[in-house]
C-alpha cells in the first residue's frame, strides 16, 4: 500500500516545512489511538489454524531475537563503540522490542539520565525513519513472499508503527504478518523492563518500574487477542470483514500522516555518531539473521 508511505511522507513534509499551531497538536496526537485501533482490526482476518499453524513459531523466534538483541548490544556492540552502560541498555531495548515504548520503559527501570533517554530515542526515530525507506526496496529485490517479508521486518524493526507500515507497503499479507509479528515481540516489553530493575536494582528505580511499566505496556494487544477469538467464534460474513478492513485502512492512512509529524528532522540531527554507528550494526547483524532463518522455516 503505496498510500501509507505517501501519508508518512506528507506528515513529515508538513511537520518539518510549517509551524504547526499548538492546538492542532491534541488532534495530532490520536495517531496512536487510530494506529492501535487499526491494529486491533487485524485480528479480524486471522484464523485460529493460521496461529496453530505459525504462532509458535513466530514467538520462538521473536524470543530468540529479543533474547540475542539485548546481548548482542549489551556484550559486544555497545562495548565495542565504548557506549555508556545506560545508554546502551536503553538502545538494547529499542532496538530488540519495540523501539521508544522500549526505551521509555526501561528509562524507568534504570537510573538514567535525560541526555541518555534523548540519544536513544533519537537514535530510534531515525531508524524508524530510514527503515520505513529501506525496507520495501530491499524486499522487492528479494524473492520472499508476503507471509515471509512481514515476518522478516516484525522480527527486525524496531517500532509498531512503521513496522506496520513497510509490510503493508510490501503487500496486504505482509503487513498483517509484520504487525502480528511485532506485536509478539511487544509483549517482551514487561520482561525486559523487569530484568533491567533487577540488573540496577536500588529503591528508586524500583519504585519508577513500578509505576511506570504499565503505562508503557501495549494494551491494545488484549484488544487484538478478543477480536481474533470473537472473529473465530461468530464468523462474520465475507461483507462485514470487507467492510472492517475498509475502515481499518482509513485508521491507519491517518496514524501513518500522525507518524510522519512525529519525524523531526531537527531532532534527529541532533543525534550522536556513536549510537547511529551501534544501532547499523545491530540492525545490520538482526536483519541478516531474521532473513536467513525466514528464507529457512517459510
Amino acid at each position: 500500500m503505496t498510500s501509507l508511505i505517501i501519508a508518512i511522507g506528507t506528515g513529515a513534509l508538513i511537520g518539518n516545512t510549517t509551524s504547526v499551531p499548538d492546538w492542532i497538536q491534541p488532534g495530532l496526537d490520536t495517531h496512536k489511538f487510530f494506529l492501535q485501533t487499526g491494529i486491533v482490526l487485524l485480528g479480524v482476518r486471522l484464523t485460529l489454524a493460521e496461529i496453530v499453524d505459525t504462532g509458535p513459531i513466530v514467538a520462538m523466534l521473536a524470543s530468540v531475537i529479543v533474547l540475542f538483541g539485548v546481548l548482542y548490544m549489551e556484550w559486544i556492540v555497545g562495548r565495542l563503540f565504548e557506549i555508556k552502560k545506560q545508554t546502551r541498555s536503553l538502545l538494547a531495548a529499542g532496538a530488540s522490542v519495540c523501539g521508544v515504548s522500549a526505551v521509555l520503559a526501561v528509562s524507568g527501570s534504570i537510573e538514567v539520565d535525560e541526555t541518555d533517554i534523548t540519544y536513544a530515542v533519537a537514535t530510534i526515530l531515525l531508524f524508524d525513519a530510514v527503515t520505513l525507506v529501506v525496507f520495501p526496496l530491499v524486499g522487492q529485490l528479494l524473492p520472499l513472499s508476503g507471509k515471509q517479508f512481514g515476518i522478516w521486518a516484525g522480527l527486525s524493526l524496531f517500532s509498531t508503527g512503521p513496522t506496520a507500515a513497510v509490510g503493508f507497503a510490501f503487500s496486504e499479507s505482509a503487513g498483517q504478518w509484520a504487525t502480528i509479528t511485532k506485536l509478539v515481540r511487544n509483549t517482551f516489553i514487561g520482561i525486559l523492563a523487569i530484568g533491567y530493575a533487577i540488573r540496577y536494582t536500588t529503591a528508586e528505580t524500583d519504585q519508577l518500574a513500578s509505576s511506570k511499566l504499565w503505562g508503557q505496556f501495549p494494551k491494545f494487544l488484549f484488544g487484538f487477542l478478543v477480536v481474533v477469538i470473537f472473529a473465530n467464534v461468530a464468523g462474520p460474513s465475507a461483507q462485514a470483514v470487507a467492510s472492517i478492513g475498509t475502515v481499518r485502512n482509513w485508521l491507519f492512512l491517518l496514524a501513518f500522516v500522525g507518524l510522519g509529524f512525529d519525524i523531526s528532522l531537527k531532532e534527529l540531527r541532533s543525534t550522536g555518531i556513536k549510537p547511529v554507528l551501534v544501532v547499523i550494526v545491530h540492525l545490520t547483524t538482526v536483519s541478516l539473521i531474521t532473513l536467513f532463518v525466514v528464507f529457512s522455516l517459510f
